[in-house]
């Protein structure tokens, strides 16, 4: 049976670069050595290096004065990382959910932290809109796709201050101006590769700013002038990232890309909102197109979650369960998600609701 892979993260690849890493696991390039054991000090990986950085700047036009890292730690150990490096007297969050209040939690360890907005009045199933940016922030901070929730930003806010972004959901879905950010970090393990690497664009003008001493390894400056190479970093997820960007460009970049995720996304709302079994959790106009989200309708509010979710696995549906503090049901149909998916998906839902429709 064919498998159909919704899970949220660690999620589905490019079926080339699941390939062609599989390949380099046995032997990179001919040369007799698998990816797995080589030295990050060697030509064959530091052009593996060297390409990932050139695609990154390449698909999302990142201007210069800017530089590309590769990091360990997941999007989490940036959540310190840049009030350790950012925040000297004050920093603005926009409060959308989980992963946005991790963030502010770890930022209060280093200095003020404001809340210049939020969506936790209705559960985050929006985003806010309409708020004033304080302009004595050292930086804003936003997360742009909300995996739990299914919320996402469509367009690039304009900031007064340093515009920082958790992007570790929505990286390379859609255009970014770079230019509007100060720093775009996030965990690859959605959109990028295996979990294990951390990507981080910085303008490095920023950089140096706090008064506070930084321990090298937390240092951004540190890695910019290291190549991402101060320490051994995680040669094999940075492969992967290499193969997923070259895809990337192989299908048109990021335009065509933007193109092929709002198509999939609106085969599965419209089932969404013609399907009289379920029901969207977010507010329509801040739809994420990563992250489809779901519950029973009222009228059906009584069955169990598990009913739909054995019944889509049966049908080779993978991970389509929601996160519990949504519950229903969640589709994540990130960058790599063929059409096909998700069409399989909507068929099951059809399937279902002529089973249990009332």
């Amino acid at each position: 049976m064919k498998k159909h892979n919704f899970s949220a993260g660690p999620s589905i690849l490019p079926r080339v670069a699941v390939e062609n890493a599989a390949k380099a696991v046995l032997d990179l390039n001919g040369i007799g050595l698998s990816v797995l054991e080589i030295s990050h000090r060697t030509k064959d990986f530091e052009e593996v290096l060297d390409e990932a950085v050139a695609l990154f700047k390449e698909l999302l036009h990142i201007p210069e004065g800017y530089s590309v890292l590769f990091l360990g730690g997941g999007a989490s150990m940036q959540f310190c990382m840049v009030p350790f490096n950012l925040l000297e007297k004050k920093a603005g969050y926009i409060n959308t959910g989980v992963w946005a209040k991790k963030a502010m939690k770890e930022a209060k360890l280093f200095g003020e932290v404001e809340t210049v907005a939020s969506s936790e009045d209705r559960n985050f199933s929006y985003i806010p809109k309409g708020y004033a940016i304080p302009s004595d922030l050292d930086y804003l901070h936003i997360t742009t796709n909300n995996t739990i929730f299914g919320t996402e930003y469509k367009t690039d806010i304009d900031s007064p201050v340093t515009l920082v972004a958790d992007m570790s959901s929505d990286i390379l879905s859609r255009p970014v101006d770079v230019s509007k950010y100060g720093l775009i970090y996030g965990g690859a393990q959605k959109n990028l590769g295996p979990a294990g690497v951390t990507f981080v664009i910085v303008r490095d003008d920023i950089l140096g700013k706090v008064s506070r001493a930084i321990p090298s390894m937390l240092d951004y400056r540190t890695h910019v002038a290291g190549g991402s190479m101060f320490n051994t970093p995680p040669v094999f997820p940075i492969y992967v990232v290499r193969e997923t960007l070259r895809w990337l460009k192989s299908i048109g970049g990021v335009p065509a890309v933007q193109k092929l995720n709002e198509e999939k996304a609106a085969i599965l709302y419209d089932e969404i909102d013609r399907n009289p079994m379920f029901v969207g959790t977010a507010q329509r106009e801040d739809r994420s197109l990563m992250n489809v989200c779901f519950v029973y309708s009222d009228e059906y509010k009584d069955m169990d979650t598990a009913e739909f979710v054995n019944f889509a696995k049966e049908r080779g549906m993978v991970g389509i369960k929601g996160h519990r503090l949504v519950g229903g049901f969640r589709a994540s149909i990130y960058n790599a998600m063929p059409k096909e998916s998700v069409q399989a998906l909507v068929d099951c839902m059809r399937e279902f609701e002529k089973q249990y429709a009332k």
